[in-house]
């Protein structure tokens, strides 16, 4: 078995980097439960709405978010607004969609409030 995509971490990607197939795509999305795949400017991105009740709550996820990314080298574009966070995902050297995505998107539901 593989090992699951929270315990995973991202792998430097430089311009040229792979992405992933539809089918690779399809697969990891199944293992993240809220997540969904958009077309977005030209590419797919890996996104979710982490839905509060007020603003804080929001606040507090984004500064467990913070840490994690810096640590794995890969930053999610955080929408804040009152009673939500967008997280979306997308590696910006390869153009569109790699596993470093679903990685870190697993780690985010890690420290995101159950239910939200």
């Amino acid at each position: 078995m593989s090992t699951p995509l929270a315990e995973r971490h991202c792998e430097v990607c430089t311009p040229g980097t792979p992405t992933l197939s539809r089918s690779e795509i399809d697969q990891l999305l199944a293992q993240l439960p809220g997540w969904t795949v958009v077309e977005s400017g030209g590419h797919l991105e890996l996104t979710r709405t982490y839905k509060f009740k007020g603003f804080m709550p929001g606040v507090e996820l984004v500064d467990r978010i913070a840490p994690i990314a810096e640590a794995e080298g890969h930053h999610p574009d955080l929408l804040l607004s009152y009673g939500s966070l967008t997280v979306r995902l997308w590696t910006h050297a390869a153009g569109g969609l790699t596993e470093n995505d679903f990685v870190l998107a697993a780690k985010v539901d890690q420290v995101a409030p159950k239910g939200a």
